[in-house]
């Protein structure tokens, strides 16, 4: 096995604070969503929006469903404020047996993060309304 040596100048970029265009653009949250896949219980994160998808999940034999329910999660609360007349959707939590999903928009953005049932997830909604 070959390890390669990180440059100084890498450390640095990646160091460097996001500008606010930065951070909240899909480059700059899917750097949040790495970070956030690191926590407790994140089992893995679907970010997409009208030019690209990431997802990157611990097990990969579930890309398909993931997908379905982080679209499905988006659409029902829109549809359910709309019905309810309750305004804004800001995040929407879906509990399964043993997952539970996180979804939110941010601008154009649509993210699902995906956690074991009993993982915190107010904690990586705070950190995401922060960029």
């Amino acid at each position: 096995m070959v390890k390669k040596k990180r440059s100084f100048q890498e450390v640095t970029e990646v160091a460097e604070p996001l500008t606010v265009e930065e951070a909240t653009s899909a480059h700059g949250i899917r750097a949040c969503l790495e970070e956030i896949k690191s926590y407790d219980g994140v089992v893995g994160y679907i970010l997409r929006n009208s030019t690209s998808a990431a997802i990157d999940l611990k097990d990969p034999t579930k890309i398909i469903d993931y997908a379905i329910l982080s679209s499905s999660a988006i659409d029902a609360g829109k549809e359910l404020s709309e019905l309810f007349n309750l305004g804004e959707v800001k995040n929407i939590v879906i509990e399964g047996k043993e997952i539970k999903v996180l979804s939110l928009t941010i601008d154009e953005n649509k993210i699902s993060i995906f956690l074991e049932k009993g993982a915190d997830y107010e904690t990586i909604v705070k950190k995401l309304y922060a960029l």
